[in-house]
């Protein structure tokens, strides 16, 4: 159970110290991310994190599209005040609720995307809104100048981006306070730490949001083989989960797994204990209560400097455990 709060950002914004990742909660229009939905089961995924504290929901209108969004206005139903809400949007929805793969940060494009969300979320104001990913045709202060008008109306609470850059993130802040980045980060990722990305958030008091903080599944030691993965798992597409990368990674969870045995708690567990001691917050995402219930329980883990520091000497800072994208998605992180 989850009683504690921390500030997300220097803005005002209060959220618990683990969000829920709903992503995999819904399939997407060419297959299931993580394998097979199950509405119901996500639902009650959702009321049991609220039960446990976590009250912190981050989905997208990318991820379906739009189903996800759909998905959490019945979960919350009736409860609305009860929860945090987190969407994003920049990856373009037509008007026939298809991805074109482009990605649109212009002016008009963010006001429709916030109304659609809106209408799919069933509500009136969206706590944190990010933009999922850099247009890199449109300057980002214009992005940002239109979203702050969002704020202004009472639509948005507070602003995010995700995957960008420390130069692109001095640049938005100087137009609107930003509360919140969103980016991969795990044992088995940390790009935004050797380019000074979080550095520079720490140093304009912008909150830090990870995503995939268990590698994408690698962290929690229930991938032995790729076979492991269902067949349309987007997981079989990306480096990190390809032979070249496959079995060195195994090798490293057993290691982690092991010093989590000693603790008696999960690998996964230990995982987001690291993240968490570094004053960042992490949305594991799951679709299933008895993970939600593992993943909130983390939050009360307190490691050691010696445990961090062994835990760092597994994966050192610079392991190459594998591109998290493949090379079109890579493309599209600033």
């Amino acid at each position: 159970m989850i009683t504690e709060k921390i500030k997300l950002g220097s803005q005002g914004l209060t959220v618990p110290p683990i969000g829920l990742g709903c992503m995999g909660m819904t399939g997407f229009e060419e297959g299931n991310m993580y394998g097979p939905a199950d509405e119901q089961e996500a639902i009650a995924t959702i009321h049991r994190s609220l039960e446990l504290g976590g009250n912190f929901l981050d989905t997208a209108d990318l991820y379906g599209p739009l189903k996800n969004e759909q998905l959490i206005a019945k979960a919350i139903s009736g409860n609305r005040n009860k929860y945090i809400i987190a969407t994003k949007f920049g990856w373009e929805i037509d008007d026939n609720n298809k991805v074109t793969w482009a990605i649109n940060g212009r002016k008009e494009y963010v006001k429709k995307s916030l109304e659609r969300s809106l209408k799919n979320l069933n509500t009136d104001y969206i706590d944190l809104y990010y933009l999922h990913r850099l247009d890199k045709n449109t300057p980002v202060e214009e992005t940002v100048q239109a979203m702050s008008e969002l704020v202004k109306e009472g639509k948005v609470g507070y602003l995010g981006l995700s995957e960008v850059s420390s130069e692109t993130v001095k640049r938005a802040h100087a137009v609107h306070p930003i509360t919140a980045v969103q980016s991969e980060y795990s044992l088995f990722e940390r790009t935004v730490e050797e380019r000074g990305v979080l550095q520079t958030l720490k140093e304009l008091g912008i909150g830090f949001v990870a995503y995939s903080p268990l590698g994408r599944g690698f962290l929690s030691g229930d991938i032995r083989s790729i076979d492991d993965l269902p067949e349309n798992d987007f997981r079989r597409g990306i480096p990190r989960f390809q032979e070249t990368h496959f079995h060195k990674n195994i090798e490293l969870v057993k290691a982690i797994e092991s010093m989590a045995a000693e603790k008696n708690i999960t690998s996964s567990q230990l995982a987001l204990a690291w993240i968490l001691s570094k004053g960042i917050l992490p949305i594991p995402g799951t679709k299933r209560r008895k993970y939600v219930e593992q993943n909130i329980a983390a939050a009360g883990i307190r490691l050691s400097e010696k445990d961090l520091s062994e835990l760092e000497s597994i994966v050192p800072l610079g392991t190459d455990t594998g591109k998290p994208y493949d090379e079109f998605s890579m493309g599209l992180i600033d």
